[in-house]
């Protein structure tokens, strides 16, 4: 389905930190006891949602209402493009586009997948060979232009063209751009290597900047601590400290990304204040930073997937861990925090069924975490 978390292994509570930055963490996670958290003058789009389902009207006034003002979204390259000469098609991605921008919603887009002309399987980048850089490169420029400013899509459905109804009278062009998703774990990326992402990357911050100069870059979404190693896995923090060895790599970005999936609250801070040392380690303060999807299950099963916490745990995690990332977030330089997900869906990976902040179907029967993201966002629970 359209925006899905795919089917994964198994992802349990992180192991140890480094004993090399106990230091670092410990200050930070005593600074995360200050002040308590609020939402007055945070951005509009600060509190992020990443669906798992396809966006509809009642969707989106439902977020609205709760004050959520992104949507994160997946570009699936092999989606649009499913062959090589017949051009992109555009028309999924049109329409949750036009829902969010009615409802006041930014598209936080990722963009991710090789197609299977391209390559055998969609985890491999699209690095190796001039065909694929260029298809790459072709299809980034396609999207930055179609979504960005002044965009085709934005010209197609302004006030007087008739032939779109209704009309978007406030456009909301698309102006940051994540490369990929998690390229740190075998599902999303393989062989799992910061070589081949730094490569990439190079490839495309040129095409996004030559299509809007004031489009912002942001880093893959970089799970935090899969159970995988090798060509399978790779620590979000290793992972981001070996990209920063790629000569000239801190000038292909705007701000980094993490998914701190965890046991609990405490493993998420620990997991975001040891990637922001990491960047401050090397010499990059200025980089901002995202939470790109961050989320816990409402399922007892907390020994078999480390994410699911139980109706109430849920809503306890995510209070616990807004509240951090909302005290911290100028510390940290946050931009943003998305959870995943919207609503629950049967049959996906192995907490993805019970991670929504409502219930499965078309109706909005909210859970208790509905209600405390609510309380903390300053929205309202209905429309």
């Amino acid at each position: 389905m359209l925006g899905s978390h795919p089917q994964s292994p198994d992802r349990t509570a992180p192991t140890a930190l480094r004993p090399a930055k106990t230091t670092i963490l410990l200050l930070g996670l005593l600074a995360a006891l200050i002040a308590p958290a609020t939402a007055q003058g945070l951005p509009r789009d600060f509190f992020g949602i990443a669906p798992q389902t396809h966006l509809t009207e009642a969707d989106a006034s439902y977020m609205r209402a709760g004050r959520i003002g992104s949507v994160r979204w997946p570009f699936d390259w092999g989606s649009i493009q499913p062959t090589p000469n017949g051009g992109y098609q555009w028309g999924a991605i049109d329409e949750v586009v036009a829902v969010a921008a009615r409802a006041g919603l930014r598209v936080f887009p990722f963009l991710y997948s090789s197609p299977r002309w391209l390559t055998r399987k969609p985890t491999t980048m699209p690095i190796d060979g001039a065909r694929a850089r260029g298809a790459w490169a072709a299809f980034v420029t396609a999207a930055v232009k179609r979504y960005g400013p002044g965009g085709e899509f934005w010209a197609e459905r302004a006030p007087g063209v008739v032939q779109y109804v209704p009309a978007i009278s406030t456009p909301l062009p698309i102006r940051t751009w994540q490369v990929w998703n998690e390229a740190n774990f075998f599902y999303f990326a393989y062989p799992v290597s910061p070589s081949r992402y730094a490569r990439l990357l190079k490839l495309t911050q040129p095409a996004v900047k030559a299509a809007d100069p004031r489009a912002k870059v942001i880093l893959s979404g970089l799970f935090g601590d899969p159970d995988e190693r090798g060509k399978r896995g790779m620590d979000a923090a290793d992972f981001l400290d070996a990209l920063y060895h790629s000569p000239g790599i801190k000038s292909r970005f705007d701000a980094v990304a993490l998914h701190p999936y965890a046991f609990h609250v405490e493993d998420l801070e620990a997991l975001t204040e040891e990637m922001r040392a990491v960047v401050r380690e090397n010499h990059d303060e200025g980089a901002g930073f995202y939470i790109t999807e961050m989320g816990w299950g409402s399922q007892n099963d907390s020994k078999i997937v480390a994410f699911e916490q139980g109706i109430r745990g849920q809503a306890r995690e995510l209070r616990g861990a807004y509240r951090y990332l909302i005290d911290n977030r100028r510390r940290l330089n946050l931009k943003g925090a998305y959870w995943f997900s919207w609503k629950d869906i049967p049959g996906a990976c192995n907490f993805c069924d019970s991670v929504g902040l409502f219930r499965a179907g078309q109706r909005f029967k909210a859970k208790p975490a509905w209600r405390a993201f609510v309380n903390l966002s300053g929205g309202r629970a209905r429309p």
